[in-house]
């Protein structure tokens, strides 16, 4: 079986978020020259992939990988600054869709 790419994945949580009435934010890469992309920010680098809102579903931060895909230190420090801070924070991978459906699905708890 064929892995999705990171960006199938992303597409795949975004329609779910969709489906259970969720507001997104992604900030998209830019493509400076061919080849070469770029996250144009301010501050700490390895910011989540997604902030999910749901007005009771809950606030959820989630980095998303491809199954191989490696969770960088600036990433790992970004999840772990968000937790210590109370919130809801995700890695997830294209083998955690039943999990994530289930998660976007249900009341924050």
């Amino acid at each position: 079986m064929i892995e999705p790419s990171e960006a199938e994945f992303q597409k795949t949580v975004i329609s779910l978020a969709k489906l259970h009435r969720w507001m997104i934010v992604h900030i998209q890469p830019a493509q400076i020259r061919p080849g070469v992309w770029v996250t144009p920010t301010t501050g700490n680098q390895g910011f989540p992939d997604l902030i999910l809102c749901h007005p009771f579903r809950g606030l959820i931060f989630c980095e998303l990988k491809s199954d191989k895909g490696i969770v960088s230190k600036d990433q790992w420090n970004w999840i772990y600054c968000l937790r210590d801070a109370g919130q809801e924070v995700h890695v997830w991978r294209p083998a955690d869709i039943d999990t994530i459906n289930e998660r976007l699905s249900r009341r924050e708890q």
